[in-house]
């Protein structure tokens, strides 16, 4: 049966609960925003006792469906004050759907000055005090909880950033190789660290296979499913051969990739940070170009990238990563910007948001255009110590543009605005805009119809549809963050007419129900709706679904585009 497991770190006291008829049906996104919209004061502080910090997976998470690896993580976000969910790859969502763990709602701070730690298993939660990993990188604390639980442990864990409450930290997860992959975006990494948890520790051992009402019927829609995945040329072919930054060379070309800042849309040097370039260094250097962040990835769009000697440096090296610290402040050489990445994992602050802070920060004259060493210092030095300059770069671009009087900040609810530029890829603009949790480009990815013609074509440039087509896509994928998918699935589902039937079946086969693709779209649109009714409690109203001002004033080369979006224009998305 599944179940509600509660940790109260006031008291430190757990219980388990029944799920609440009312959260049956939900998982994933659907299950974190419903809990912290009922649960959670808007107007609470996001690093006090009020919050919350839930993790769920998702409906389809543990059982033998492809891609279905993902664990949303969700609070009240420390960085924008908006609502957040977050989901991240790994091990650790798949163990906890075997454990039959719908969700596991971490509340209270603890009245003592002393960090703990949370053990997961098939008897519940056990609260103990931890002191030997406090102020360790992800690295070492995933190395020493092998040593000291078993090298099968999932592990939830905060890096030195989340430990300080910088508000671009990450919670860090586990994956199949003992690496990280990250619950980026929005600073839960603090929230955990304001409950003084510096770990979560997971043991599924005795745990029974995910139930399926009806295995025959999964079995059919899975391999329906998994076909339609391997057949689409961006899931099938585009992504595991060259990972997400295949985008470089598109975007360069498109005049929509941002450089030095936001000032122009294409890199000279687009093509030494290239995912054809990447795939060249990691296939030489006797990595991985294609590589799963969960069991059961079909994808397979991370890789392993290897140094000069061959020895590893980082894995998941992601387009918006590349981009942020390459094109965006000037930096054409890969092997600094993996190294950036790897710091970043073990520090545990999100690749995004530091990133576009790098960018706000060489524009404050902090560093110098192109500087790469001195922003691997800054990285080590100054962030990883906690000084009081990497406090105020920890708390991402918002945070320096403030800092330093800086009017060029391109965040929207102060969170930093990746890889797609608004102006040349209009779509994504109204996203950015308009999501419920700040500059989110995951939110209603539009790069997949503006740019690669997946799912028809809405030309970039111009506003026609843009609104429609940001507005379509952030409900559906509201519903699929709910599944406990990879949000690339949708590129197949957006061209392949078995694609979205096939997860459609899996889901009724599951549970023993029958939804319609009707159904799926009204979840999408229900959470949303659940979203942006804690916002506006929270005190965000219209006005803040806008972009900085300067990209309305300052046109962008090659295409010489701005933001030409009316007011009234963006608040239409609403209108559903």
């Amino acid at each position: 049966m599944d179940k509600i497991i509660r940790v109260n770190m006031s008291d430190l006291s757990t219980r388990t609960e029944a799920v609440p008829t009312a959260w049956a049906g939900l998982g994933g996104r659907g299950l974190t925003s419903t809990i912290v919209a009922a649960e959670v004061p808007p107007t609470c502080h996001p690093l006090g006792p009020s919050n919350k910090l839930v993790f769920a997976p998702g409906l389809l998470t543990g059982t033998p469906a492809a891609n279905s690896g993902r664990l949303s993580a969700g609070a009240k976000s420390p960085l924008t004050g908006t609502i957040k969910e977050s989901n991240a790859g790994g091990t650790a969502a798949q163990m906890l759907a075997r454990l039959g763990i719908k969700a596991l709602i971490i509340e209270g701070v603890p009245k003592a000055d002393a960090w703990y730690n949370l053990h997961v298993t098939m008897d519940g939660v056990a609260i103990k005090e931890e002191t030997e990993l406090l102020g360790k990188g992800n690295f070492a604390v995933i190395e020493a909880l092998e040593a000291r639980l078993g090298k099968k442990t999932g592990i939830l864990t905060i890096g030195p950033a989340g430990e300080l409450k910088m508000t671009a930290a990450n919670i860090s997860v586990k994956d199949p190789d003992s690496k990280i992959r990250s619950h980026g975006r929005g600073g839960l990494g603090a929230v955990m660290g304001s409950k003084k948890i510096k770990f979560i520790s997971i043991n599924d051992e005795g745990a029974p296979k995910v139930p399926i009402a009806d295995p025959e019927k999964f079995k059919t829609a899975a391999r329906a499913f998994a076909k339609a995945l391997l057949d689409h040329p961006v899931s099938g072919e585009g992504l595991p051969t060259y990972g997400t930054n295949v985008l470089v060379n598109i975007l360069h070309e498109a005049g929509g990739l941002p450089t030095k800042n936001f000032t122009v849309g294409q890199f000279d040097g687009h093509d030494k940070i290239s995912g054809e370039t990447m795939h060249e260094t990691i296939v030489s250097r006797g990595g991985k170009h294609k590589h799963g962040c969960h069991a059961g990835c079909i994808i397979q769009c991370s890789q392993v990238y290897h140094d000069k000697e061959g020895k590893y440096v980082t894995s998941g090296f992601e387009y918006e990563t590349i981009w942020g610290l390459g094109a965006n402040c000037c930096i054409d050489d890969l092997d600094d910007i993996a190294v950036a990445d790897n710091l970043k994992d073990d520090i545990g602050i999100d690749s995004i948001e530091t990133a576009v802070m790098f960018g706000v920060a060489m524009e404050a004259g902090i560093l110098k255009w192109g500087d790469s060493k001195e922003m691997l210092r800054l990285l080590t030095e100054e962030i990883g110590k906690g000084t009081p300059l990497g406090r105020i770069l920890g708390g991402g671009a918002g945070s320096v543009g403030k800092a330093y009087g800086v009017t060029r900040v391109p965040v929207v609810k102060n969170q930093g605005i990746p890889a797609y530029d608004p102006r040349s890829v209009k779509g994504i603009g109204i996203t950015y805009a308009t999501s419920t949790m700040g500059a989110d480009h995951t939110a209603g990815y539009t790069i997949a119809t503006n740019i690669l013609n997946v799912g028809g074509f809405v030309d970039p440039l111009k506003k026609d549809g843009q609104v429609e087509l940001s507005r379509n896509l952030q409900i559906a994928t509201a519903a699929v963050d709910s599944t406990g998918m990879c949000i690339f699935v949708a590129f197949p589902a957006l061209d392949i007419p078995e694609c979205l039937p096939a997860l459609i079946d899996m889901i009724n086969a599951r549970f023993g129900i029958s939804l319609t693709g009707d159904d799926v779209t009204n979840l999408g649109k229900h959470i949303l709706k659940v979203e942006r009714q804690f916002n506006i409690e929270a005190g965000f109203t219209k006005e803040h679904d806008r972009l900085p001002e300067f990209f309305k004033t300052e046109p962008v080369a090659p295409h010489n585009a701005v933001w030409d979006f009316s007011d009234a224009e963006i608040d239409e998305f609403w209108n559903f």
